[in-house]
């Protein structure tokens, strides 16, 4: 058992996030299910190199994030700009995997503008309960 109490509203959430603008939401698009013990994470970054595509584990965090450099032309060649929907820069997902998973236990793979990352799914540690004691 994850330590997410409940793995539908948790993902829900993530992806309801206040702070993802309708820009950034078009961005590296995800898809997460379970499939054997483990979360499948596939993530489209299209456009991004492998080498520009780092993944990081801190406090139970597993952060994805891609640098996409398009080639900037000189307008004064190649005409300006009307309309420009390609972006340029930095993002980033983060996704809440659980306090006990170790680097060694996430595997990825990227393949035609799509990162795959497995996560397994960890056990709740079972937490101390405390105990009343009556009072005669």
């Amino acid at each position: 058992m994850m330590m997410i109490p409940s793995r539908k509203n948790f993902f829900d959430e993530v992806f309801n996030e206040p702070m993802f603008s309708k820009k950034e939401a078009k961005i590296m698009k995800t898809d997460i299910k379970e499939k054997d013990g483990n979360y499948i994470f596939t993530i489209d970054v299209p456009g991004v190199e492998k080498e520009n595509i780092n993944i990081e584990l801190e406090n139970g965090y597993l952060t994805v994030s891609a640098t996409m450099n398009e080639d900037i032309d000189d307008e004064e060649k190649n005409g300006k700009y009307i309309y420009k929907e390609r972006y340029s820069g930095e993002c980033s997902r983060s996704f809440y995997v659980g306090d006990d998973v170790t680097e060694e236990d996430v595997k990825a793979s990227f393949k035609n503008g799509i990162l795959t990352v497995i996560v397994p799914e960890k056990e709740e540690k079972e937490e101390k309960t405390k105990k009343r004691i009556q009072i005669d």
